[in-house]
């Protein structure tokens, strides 16, 4: 006689019935019933050096046995020194002091703190105010999802949040200025000026953008020349960029932080996701040299968690690290990701996809009910998480995201580890057309 599970007492993320997973391999999933997935989006676009890396497992273990915890007020290790030391070389511009958490939204926290005390610590009390962007997202914290452009994930808790400025997003497909690209002469990138200067220059510290916008634009990419226009009008004003590269850096795009395809050297950098190819919960800020001696020198940074500038979490990274230098798979992603995108464009030619976009391996398809007129399907239909669920029913795990068009919009993110092998992209955009199709799409 069968015995039947008991009942689960996990308070889940959804509210549907979860497959259990037992391993992974590569680009590859097994569940408790021995069902292989292919992982095409990385869980949430996180898993870079693959699953099943048993020296990244090791080394975890081996800092565990020596010494798991010390607080960061405490005591450094020679684990997050050595890690410091090895991401600097990676580090856009003078972003090399490294200030280790367990999130992104922890490291998007941190960076608006930051950003924050270098304004005190240089005798400018006023400027407190950060601008994001009109479609963004940067944490689920109070302090992030205020700065956050997501108002689907922010309306339950609007009366917690603060009133935060928001600049223009550069997504071309739905330009929030109802404009077009190039005739546009970028008002995107002008609409910050304009920001600040409403809100007053000495009331601002800082400007916080993702170089490729994540999830709540499907992997959008700007216009080459926006960042380069953002970065001016920061510095012209004496105002903080911040790069939130908790998604799309770590070899993503193709390069170790997706700011680096424009050129601009920003002062402060979130990380996250990729970083521990999520071996163990991370975030990061990357903060310019000049920045953290000025908050030392003014007596310090008020801030920190228990969990920060922890061993074992940076040996993970620091492993993670290793694979991805030894194997050259940031370039491996450059590769990848011009191949991917040759098989992405098959999707065009649906009726109901209305734009494919992004770049090295990370990818967004938006689904509509009416392309020409890039008029999105209604929100009550539940469209991208309809196909997700087809699509796991396939064997291929995708990430589903919504509310690019403003309630509305449909985006499915394809964005699958950097290991991937050119079979398996082949059977991912097969098996992600079979989903597409089994919803009439």
């Amino acid at each position: 006689m069968s015995v039947a599970a008991p009942p689960s007492l996990v308070f889940h993320r959804v509210g549907r019935p979860l497959p259990s997973v037992a391993r992974g391999l590569g680009a590859e999933l097994w569940d408790t019933a021995g069902r292989r997935y292919l992982d095409g989006s990385s869980g949430a676009v996180v898993v870079g050096i693959g699953h099943g890396r048993a020296e990244v497992a090791e080394a975890m273990a081996r800092q565990a046995a020596a010494a798991a915890y010390v607080h960061g007020t405490q005591f450094t290790s020679e684990v997050l020194e050595e890690y410091a030391r090895r991401l600097a070389v990676h580090a856009p511009g003078a972003c090399r002091k490294l200030y280790l958490v367990t999130g992104g939204s922890e490291a998007n926290e941190t960076a608006l703190k930051l950003a924050r005390a270098w304004h005190l610590a240089r005798g400018e009390p006023g400027r407190h105010k950060v601008v994001g962007r009109s479609i963004s997202y940067h944490g689920n914290t109070l302090a992030t999802l205020s700065v956050s452009g997501r108002p689907a994930l922010q309306a339950p808790y609007r009366p917690l949040l603060t009133s935060t400025p928001r600049a223009a997003a550069p997504f071309c497909y739905h330009c929030p200025l109802d404009k077009a690209y190039p005739s546009c002469a970028l008002a995107c990138a002008d609409d910050l000026a304009t920001v600040i200067e409403r809100e007053g220059p000495e009331t601002v510290a800082a400007f916080v953008a993702e170089p490729q916008i994540g999830a709540s634009a499907g992997s959008a990419v700007p216009p080459d020349d926006y960042l380069p226009r953002v970065a001016e009008t920061c510095r012209r004003y004496g105002v903080l960029l911040v790069a939130d590269e908790v998604m799309c850096g770590f070899g993503r795009t193709g390069r170790w932080f997706a700011v680096e395809h424009s050129g601009v050297a920003p002062d402060l950098v979130t990380c996250g996701k990729g970083m521990s190819s999520g071996y163990a919960p991370v975030g990061a800020v990357l903060a310019r040299e000049g920045v953290v001696e000025a908050v030392d020198a003014a007596g310090g940074f008020v801030h920190g968690f228990t969990f920060s500038h922890h061993p074992v979490t940076a040996a993970a990274c620091l492993a993670v690290l290793e694979i991805l230098e030894r194997e050259r798979l940031v370039e491996r992603a450059a590769l990848l990701g011009a191949r991917l995108a040759a098989r992405l464009a098959v999707l065009r030619a649906r009726p109901h996809v209305g734009d494919v976009r992004g770049r090295g391996l990370m990818w967004g398809i938006e689904l509509c009910e009416e392309p020409s007129a890039r008029r999105p399907f209604p929100r009550a239909r539940r469209t991208a998480e309809r196909v997700t669920e087809r699509a796991l029913e396939q064997g291929l795990v995708v990430y589903p995201s919504t509310g690019c068009a403003g309630a509305d919009g449909d985006v499915l993110m394809v964005a699958p580890p950097l290991v991937t092998t050119d079979a398996q992209l082949e059977e991912m955009v097969s098996l992600l057309e079979r989903a597409l199709g089994a919803e009439g799409l």
